[in-house]
């Protein structure tokens, strides 16, 4: 971890603007959370670089069938599963998710590109027969849903380097529209390869443009431009509340953070629950969305479920990204590493007890232990974006339900009962987009509708279905029957 090494293996010194290089003469370089080596250099895109890539994508009609779309996403597709082990080892390297998730994340990936290709195919549009009042006609109305008009800006976040990438840019292909992605400025090197994937399975690149750079100088360009008609943002809340801000009359699709709790009920199968617990906690280093924040548990089994959870947590191996035998490599960087200690340190000063953790060198952070959490501690009232397990009591399901729907968040809740009755309680009564019986709160599948409310997003969801949706407008077409 010293930084000495550096070998920038993955060069772009010039952007792809309408499938011409561009150099602008500016650089930056990305560097491993872990080693400090430089991994990457890619061109550092301005002002001039947006506009002329804007130009180029709004000018641009594309016009391949549903065949040509799909076998582009399917070839796309064969090609990540053939180079499985190299994307992988970019993600580790860039970004310091151990080898375990980045492997877990290029699956994600191709299963994003492979159900693009399938919904591609599928006929999205409906017919309705019009003599169904006593005022109708002898006519048929039929939907047809079109690209939009102008360019979709698509600006992802560091946590999932390509698997965020892949959430925008598939349902834009799918869709036959042109997109403008910025990915984050700490993680481009996954888009950069995602994007000449897509190139050599066929993408005309006048669909997929990748612009890197700084955002406080291209950001408004990105957003404000008038050929844009479409934001899709993944980050954080300030972040997308800026944007909205911005944005004006243009649609938007904001995902943006959460609080997730893991309810365990007093019936809970302990051992289940604290594996729950652990994995939804730690994976992809904390850094997730949906990832564990809270974990919210029945005063009668808090004590047992504490101590599963504490001798789990310490079995969690975390280190070096690359040893396959890690559990869990680095957060993004040392700078986040040492905010999650700052939390933790200012829960255990106001009553928290730490029982495993909060020990950092540079960006590793070990996985994290709290108990006797208040609701009201930043670090349960916030979202820790980071391997974090605060604990806390609770005396019966209304207690629960209070805590949980307590923050400014609403993105998704697991739980742990075998009491129906209380299931479809939580299910009716917890304010987020998605409630998981026995799972952990980030779980879905790439097709399924995915997002959340309040604080956490505007409501629209993502998945490829919905985005399909989103990237759409819907004309009808009526005639005689």
């Amino acid at each position: 971890m010293n930084g000495t090494r550096d070998s920038a293996a993955f060069r772009r010194e010039g952007l792809r603007i309408g499938g011409e290089t561009v150099h602008t003469g500016r650089t930056f370089d990305v560097r491993n959370p872990y080693s400090g080596e430089r991994v990457g250099t890619v061109a550092m895109a301005g002002v001039d670089e947006v506009r002329r890539a804007m130009e180029i994508g709004h000018a641009f009609r594309p016009k391949l069938s549903r065949y040509e779309r799909s076998a582009i996403l399917n070839r796309a597709a064969a090609l990540l599963r053939e180079r499985t082990e190299a994307a992988s080892d970019l993600i580790t390297a860039e970004s310091g998710l151990c080898k375990k998730d980045s492997l877990y994340e290029i699956g994600r990936v191709a299963d994003v590109l492979n159900f693009g290709a399938n919904e591609t195919l599928r006929d999205d549009g409906q017919v309705f027969s019009c003599d169904l009042t006593p005022h109708g006609k002898q006519r048929k109305v039929v939907t047809l849903r079109e690209p939009l008009l102008g360019v979709i800006t698509a600006i992802t976040p560091f946590n999932h380097p390509m698997n965020q990438v892949a959430h925008k840019v598939v349902p834009s292909i799918a869709t036959n529209n042109r997109m403008l992605l910025k990915p984050s400025e700490k993680v481009p090197l996954s888009a950069y390869y995602f994007a000449d994937l897509l190139y050599e399975a066929g993408l005309p690149p006048q669909m997929l443009q990748v612009v890197s750079g700084d955002p406080g100088e291209i950001a408004d360009e990105l957003i404000t431009h008038p050929h844009v008609d479409l934001v899709t943002f993944t980050g954080g809340v300030a972040i997308g509340k800026s944007i909205a801000r911005r944005a004006g009359y243009r649609r938007m699709v904001l995902e943006l953070g959460g609080n997730d709790p893991l309810i365990v009920m007093d019936d809970a199968d302990l051992d289940r629950a604290s594996d729950l617990a652990v994995q939804g906690s730690y994976k992809n280093s904390g850094q997730r969305c949906t990832a564990v924040k809270r974990m919210l548990v029945h005063q009668k089994v808090v004590h047992e479920f504490t101590e599963r959870v504490v001798a789990k947590t310490r079995a969690w191996r975390h280190g070096d990204p690359m040893d396959r035998t890690n559990d869990m490599g680095t957060v993004i960087d040392e700078a986040a590493a040492m905010h999650f200690q700052r939390v933790v340190d200012e829960a255990v000063a106001q009553g928290a007890r730490l029982l495993a953790g909060n020990r950092r060198e540079g960006a590793l952070y070990a996985p994290t232990v709290l108990d006797r959490v208040r609701p009201e501690m930043t670090v349960v009232r916030e979202e820790t974006f980071g391997p974090v397990s605060p604990i806390i009591g609770f005396a019966d399901i209304d207690e629960a339900i209070r805590i949980s729907n307590g923050t400014a968040y609403g993105l998704s809740s697991g739980i742990c009962t075998n009491r129906l009755e209380d299931a479809t309680r939580f299910a009716r009564e917890l304010q987020v987009g998605t409630v998981n019986l026995w799972e952990v709160p980030g779980y879905r599948i790439e097709l399924t509708p995915f997002g959340g409310i309040k604080d956490s997003g505007l409501g629209y969801k993502e998945g490829v279905q919905e985005a399909i949706k989103s990237f759409t407008n819907t004309k009808t077409f009526t005639l005689p029957w």
